[in-house]
Protein backbone atom coordinates (compact mmCIF):
# COMPACT_ATOMS: atom_id res chain seq x y z
CA UNK A 1 0.00 0.00 0.00
CA UNK A 2 1.15 3.23 -0.57
CA UNK A 3 2.63 5.58 2.46
CA UNK A 4 0.27 8.46 2.68
CA UNK A 5 1.61 11.83 4.64
CA UNK A 6 0.12 13.36 7.53
CA UNK A 7 -1.58 16.27 5.86
CA UNK A 8 -3.07 13.94 3.24
CA UNK A 9 -4.91 11.85 6.61
CA UNK A 10 -6.22 15.02 8.00
CA UNK A 11 -7.56 16.25 4.48
CA UNK A 12 -8.64 13.27 3.93
CA UNK A 13 -10.53 13.13 7.13
CA UNK A 14 -11.66 16.80 7.21
CA UNK A 15 -13.64 16.50 4.17
CA UNK A 16 -14.85 13.00 5.20
CA UNK A 17 -16.31 14.64 8.32
CA UNK A 18 -17.90 17.85 6.70
CA UNK A 19 -19.71 15.13 4.34
CA UNK A 20 -21.11 12.52 7.40
CA UNK A 21 -22.67 15.45 9.56
CA UNK A 22 -25.35 17.29 7.39
CA UNK A 23 -27.07 20.38 9.28
CA UNK A 24 -30.57 19.60 9.07
CA UNK A 25 -33.29 20.30 11.50
CA UNK A 26 -33.28 20.51 14.28
CA UNK A 27 -29.92 22.36 12.85
CA UNK A 28 -29.10 24.05 16.27
CA UNK A 29 -28.05 20.49 17.31
CA UNK A 30 -26.37 19.11 14.51
CA UNK A 31 -24.69 23.03 14.08
CA UNK A 32 -23.66 21.70 17.68
CA UNK A 33 -21.81 18.47 16.79
CA UNK A 34 -20.41 19.68 13.62
CA UNK A 35 -18.97 22.52 15.35
CA UNK A 36 -16.81 20.93 17.35
CA UNK A 37 -15.89 17.37 15.04
CA UNK A 38 -14.32 20.01 12.73
CA UNK A 39 -12.52 22.26 14.91
CA UNK A 40 -8.86 22.64 13.53
CA UNK A 41 -6.98 19.55 15.33
CA UNK A 42 -4.01 16.73 14.62
CA UNK A 43 -7.01 14.27 14.15
CA UNK A 44 -4.84 12.00 15.75
CA UNK A 45 -7.07 9.30 16.83
CA UNK A 46 -8.54 8.81 13.11
CA UNK A 47 -4.85 8.91 12.06
CA UNK A 48 -3.72 6.20 14.41
CA UNK A 49 -6.61 4.39 12.65
CA UNK A 50 -6.24 4.61 8.86
CA UNK A 51 -2.08 4.18 9.41
CA UNK A 52 -2.62 1.11 11.22
CA UNK A 53 -4.55 -0.19 8.90
CA UNK A 54 -2.31 0.76 6.03
CA UNK A 55 0.81 -0.85 8.22
CA UNK A 56 -1.00 -4.11 8.48
CA UNK A 57 -2.13 -4.39 4.66
CA UNK A 58 -5.22 -3.35 4.56
CA UNK A 59 -7.10 -0.76 2.54
CA UNK A 60 -7.44 2.85 4.34
CA UNK A 61 -10.63 3.34 2.61
CA UNK A 62 -12.09 0.68 4.46
CA UNK A 63 -11.44 2.33 7.44
CA UNK A 64 -12.68 5.52 6.94
CA UNK A 65 -16.11 5.56 8.24
CA UNK A 66 -14.83 4.03 11.33
CA UNK A 67 -11.70 6.67 11.48
CA UNK A 68 -14.24 9.20 11.19
CA UNK A 69 -16.43 7.92 13.83
CA UNK A 70 -13.34 7.70 16.40
CA UNK A 71 -13.10 11.40 15.72
CA UNK A 72 -16.55 12.24 16.43
CA UNK A 73 -16.76 10.13 19.83
CA UNK A 74 -13.04 12.39 20.81
CA UNK A 75 -15.38 15.33 20.18
CA UNK A 76 -17.97 14.18 21.93
CA UNK A 77 -15.91 13.40 25.15
CA UNK A 78 -14.05 17.06 24.60
CA UNK A 79 -17.71 18.72 24.52
CA UNK A 80 -19.21 16.91 27.66
CA UNK A 81 -15.86 17.36 29.57
CA UNK A 82 -15.73 21.40 29.16
CA UNK A 83 -19.09 21.82 30.57
CA UNK A 84 -19.85 23.85 33.61
CA UNK A 85 -20.54 20.65 35.50
CA UNK A 86 -16.82 18.78 34.58
CA UNK A 87 -13.67 20.72 33.55
CA UNK A 88 -15.89 24.32 32.80
CA UNK A 89 -13.52 25.64 30.24
CA UNK A 90 -14.00 28.21 27.61
CA UNK A 91 -11.73 27.22 24.82
CA UNK A 92 -10.80 24.00 22.85
CA UNK A 93 -7.77 24.58 20.03
CA UNK A 94 -8.23 28.28 20.41
CA UNK A 95 -11.97 28.65 20.17
CA UNK A 96 -14.97 28.78 22.31
CA UNK A 97 -16.15 25.31 23.95
CA UNK A 98 -19.04 24.19 23.02
CA UNK A 99 -21.42 25.27 25.79
CA UNK A 100 -20.01 28.76 25.36
CA UNK A 101 -21.48 28.71 21.70
CA UNK A 102 -24.57 26.85 21.91
CA UNK A 103 -25.30 27.30 25.46
CA UNK A 104 -25.12 24.29 27.94
CA UNK A 105 -28.49 22.07 26.93
CA UNK A 106 -27.72 22.08 23.05
CA UNK A 107 -24.33 21.12 23.94
CA UNK A 108 -25.44 18.11 26.09
CA UNK A 109 -27.62 16.85 23.68
CA UNK A 110 -24.77 17.30 21.06
CA UNK A 111 -22.35 15.12 22.86
CA UNK A 112 -24.96 12.60 23.56
CA UNK A 113 -26.06 12.79 20.10
CA UNK A 114 -22.42 12.31 18.43
CA UNK A 115 -22.56 8.55 20.98
CA UNK A 116 -24.94 6.74 18.35
CA UNK A 117 -24.09 9.28 15.40
CA UNK A 118 -20.66 7.93 15.12
CA UNK A 119 -21.31 3.89 15.29
CA UNK A 120 -23.95 4.75 12.53
CA UNK A 121 -21.50 6.07 10.27
CA UNK A 122 -19.61 2.54 10.67
CA UNK A 123 -22.75 0.57 10.01
CA UNK A 124 -24.02 2.76 6.93
CA UNK A 125 -20.84 3.39 5.70
CA UNK A 126 -18.43 0.48 5.82
CA UNK A 127 -19.73 -0.68 2.58
CA UNK A 128 -16.93 -3.24 2.03
CA UNK A 129 -16.61 -5.00 5.05
CA UNK A 130 -18.41 -8.02 6.41
CA UNK A 131 -21.21 -8.23 8.87
CA UNK A 132 -18.77 -10.31 11.10
CA UNK A 133 -16.25 -7.47 10.89
CA UNK A 134 -18.66 -4.49 11.60
CA UNK A 135 -19.86 -6.09 14.91
CA UNK A 136 -15.81 -6.43 15.96
CA UNK A 137 -15.41 -3.17 15.34
CA UNK A 138 -18.77 -2.06 17.09
CA UNK A 139 -17.64 -4.34 20.24
CA UNK A 140 -14.29 -2.54 20.28
CA UNK A 141 -16.30 1.31 20.10
CA UNK A 142 -19.03 0.57 22.92
CA UNK A 143 -15.99 -1.20 25.32
CA UNK A 144 -13.21 2.06 24.60
CA UNK A 145 -15.89 4.52 24.20
CA UNK A 146 -18.17 3.42 27.25
CA UNK A 147 -18.85 2.98 31.02
CA UNK A 148 -15.36 0.26 31.05
CA UNK A 149 -14.01 2.53 29.33
CA UNK A 150 -13.61 6.70 28.56
CA UNK A 151 -15.99 7.59 30.56
CA UNK A 152 -14.78 5.10 33.59
CA UNK A 153 -11.31 7.28 32.92
CA UNK A 154 -13.25 10.78 33.61
CA UNK A 155 -15.33 9.57 36.62
CA UNK A 156 -12.13 8.54 38.12
CA UNK A 157 -10.33 12.22 37.02
CA UNK A 158 -13.52 13.77 38.81
CA UNK A 159 -12.95 11.94 41.78
CA UNK A 160 -9.79 12.12 42.09
CA UNK A 161 -9.98 16.00 42.16
CA UNK A 162 -12.42 15.94 44.76
CA UNK A 163 -10.54 14.05 47.16
CA UNK A 164 -6.99 16.09 46.27
CA UNK A 165 -8.48 19.15 46.71
CA UNK A 166 -10.73 17.81 49.87
CA UNK A 167 -7.28 16.94 51.75
CA UNK A 168 -8.11 13.09 51.94
CA UNK A 169 -5.14 10.86 52.85
CA UNK A 170 -3.82 8.54 50.52
CA UNK A 171 -0.64 7.13 50.33
CA UNK A 172 1.94 8.02 47.10
CA UNK A 173 1.24 4.11 46.13
CA UNK A 174 -2.50 4.54 45.56
CA UNK A 175 -2.65 7.74 43.75
CA UNK A 176 -0.09 6.32 41.71
CA UNK A 177 -2.33 3.40 40.66
CA UNK A 178 -5.51 5.92 40.47
CA UNK A 179 -3.14 8.72 37.92
CA UNK A 180 -2.48 5.17 36.13
CA UNK A 181 -6.32 4.27 36.01
CA UNK A 182 -7.49 7.51 35.18
CA UNK A 183 -4.43 8.18 31.95
CA UNK A 184 -5.13 4.12 30.89
CA UNK A 185 -9.33 5.31 30.05
CA UNK A 186 -9.14 8.63 29.82
CA UNK A 187 -6.77 9.28 27.21
CA UNK A 188 -5.09 5.48 26.33
CA UNK A 189 -8.37 3.74 25.65
CA UNK A 190 -9.53 5.66 22.58
CA UNK A 191 -5.60 5.30 21.17
CA UNK A 192 -6.14 1.41 21.66
CA UNK A 193 -9.63 1.93 19.92
CA UNK A 194 -8.08 3.78 17.05
CA UNK A 195 -5.24 1.23 16.47
CA UNK A 196 -7.68 -2.31 16.86
CA UNK A 197 -10.47 -1.24 14.86
CA UNK A 198 -7.48 -0.24 12.30
CA UNK A 199 -6.07 -4.24 12.52
CA UNK A 200 -9.16 -5.68 12.76
CA UNK A 201 -10.20 -3.66 9.15
CA UNK A 202 -6.79 -4.86 7.83
CA UNK A 203 -7.78 -8.58 8.66
CA UNK A 204 -5.01 -8.59 11.28
CA UNK A 205 -6.15 -9.84 14.37
CA UNK A 206 -2.85 -11.18 15.26
CA UNK A 207 -1.26 -7.93 15.51
CA UNK A 208 -4.81 -6.89 18.32
CA UNK A 209 -2.17 -7.39 21.52
CA UNK A 210 1.15 -5.35 19.72
CA UNK A 211 -1.67 -2.84 18.84
CA UNK A 212 -2.81 -2.61 22.59
CA UNK A 213 -0.02 -2.38 24.02
CA UNK A 214 1.03 0.32 21.64
CA UNK A 215 -1.45 2.29 22.16
CA UNK A 216 -1.19 1.98 25.59
CA UNK A 217 2.53 2.89 25.92
CA UNK A 218 1.67 6.24 23.72
CA UNK A 219 -1.62 7.07 24.96
CA UNK A 220 0.15 7.54 28.77
CA UNK A 221 2.77 9.20 27.11
CA UNK A 222 0.71 11.44 25.65
CA UNK A 223 -1.16 12.47 28.49
CA UNK A 224 2.26 13.11 30.64
CA UNK A 225 3.11 15.42 27.92
CA UNK A 226 -0.68 17.31 28.10
CA UNK A 227 0.63 17.60 32.13
CA UNK A 228 3.55 18.90 31.31
CA UNK A 229 2.37 21.37 29.03
CA UNK A 230 -0.08 22.61 31.46
CA UNK A 231 2.76 23.60 33.51
CA UNK A 232 5.13 25.28 30.91
CA UNK A 233 3.23 26.04 27.50
CA UNK A 234 1.49 29.12 26.77
CA UNK A 235 -2.46 29.27 25.50
CA UNK A 236 -1.52 30.68 21.96
CA UNK A 237 0.59 27.11 21.81
CA UNK A 238 -2.32 25.21 23.42
CA UNK A 239 -5.27 26.93 22.45
CA UNK A 240 -7.09 26.27 25.81
CA UNK A 241 -6.56 27.85 29.10
CA UNK A 242 -3.70 26.23 31.16
CA UNK A 243 -2.70 25.92 34.89
CA UNK A 244 -6.62 25.11 36.00
CA UNK A 245 -5.80 21.47 36.49
CA UNK A 246 -3.04 22.74 38.96
CA UNK A 247 -5.18 25.02 40.54
CA UNK A 248 -7.87 22.48 41.15
CA UNK A 249 -5.67 20.12 42.96
CA UNK A 250 -6.04 17.70 40.27
CA UNK A 251 -4.36 14.28 39.78
CA UNK A 252 -1.65 15.05 37.05
CA UNK A 253 1.45 13.44 36.50
CA UNK A 254 3.28 16.27 36.80
CA UNK A 255 1.66 17.03 40.08
CA UNK A 256 2.78 13.73 41.52
CA UNK A 257 5.94 12.98 40.25
CA UNK A 258 7.12 16.47 39.38
CA UNK A 259 8.92 17.73 36.03
CA UNK A 260 12.04 15.58 36.00
CA UNK A 261 10.44 12.33 36.47
CA UNK A 262 7.73 13.00 34.09
CA UNK A 263 9.93 13.99 31.39
CA UNK A 264 11.86 11.01 31.92
CA UNK A 265 9.05 8.66 32.14
CA UNK A 266 7.74 10.41 28.89
CA UNK A 267 10.65 9.33 27.22
CA UNK A 268 11.04 5.52 28.20
CA UNK A 269 7.35 5.21 27.14
CA UNK A 270 8.25 6.74 23.72
CA UNK A 271 11.31 4.68 23.06
CA UNK A 272 9.38 1.09 24.40
CA UNK A 273 6.49 2.14 21.30
CA UNK A 274 9.61 2.02 19.21
CA UNK A 275 10.95 -1.14 20.54
CA UNK A 276 7.42 -2.65 19.75
CA UNK A 277 7.36 -1.33 16.05
CA UNK A 278 10.16 -2.59 15.68
CA UNK A 279 9.68 -6.03 17.58
CA UNK A 280 6.52 -7.00 15.01
CA UNK A 281 8.72 -5.82 12.26
CA UNK A 282 6.67 -2.70 11.21
CA UNK A 283 7.59 0.19 9.71
CA UNK A 284 5.38 3.39 9.69
CA UNK A 285 6.57 7.29 9.12
CA UNK A 286 3.68 8.65 10.42
CA UNK A 287 3.82 6.66 13.76
CA UNK A 288 7.26 7.58 13.87
CA UNK A 289 6.71 11.41 13.51
CA UNK A 290 3.86 11.22 16.12
CA UNK A 291 6.18 9.65 18.52
CA UNK A 292 8.78 12.20 18.21
CA UNK A 293 6.36 15.09 18.37
CA UNK A 294 5.07 14.06 21.55
CA UNK A 295 8.74 13.65 22.55
CA UNK A 296 9.79 16.71 21.63
CA UNK A 297 7.21 18.92 22.95
CA UNK A 298 7.29 17.23 26.65
CA UNK A 299 11.14 17.74 26.76
CA UNK A 300 10.70 21.60 25.99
Amino acid sequence: MAEYKLNDYIELVNKKLDEYIEIQYPQDVFKSMKYTVTLPGKRLRPIMCLETCRMLGGNIQDAIPTACAIEMLHAQTLIHDDLPCMDNDDYRRGKPTNHKVFGDAIATLAGDALLTFAPQIITKHSKNLSAATVLKILNEFFEYGGAYGVIAGQVVDIESEKALSNGVQTSHEKFAKTLNYIHTHKTADLFKLSMKTGAIIAGADDKLQMAEDFAQNLGVAFQICDDILDETSTFEEMGKTLGKDKAAGKLTYTALYGLEKSREDLNNLIDQCFKILENANLKSEIFEQILNSIKSKGNK
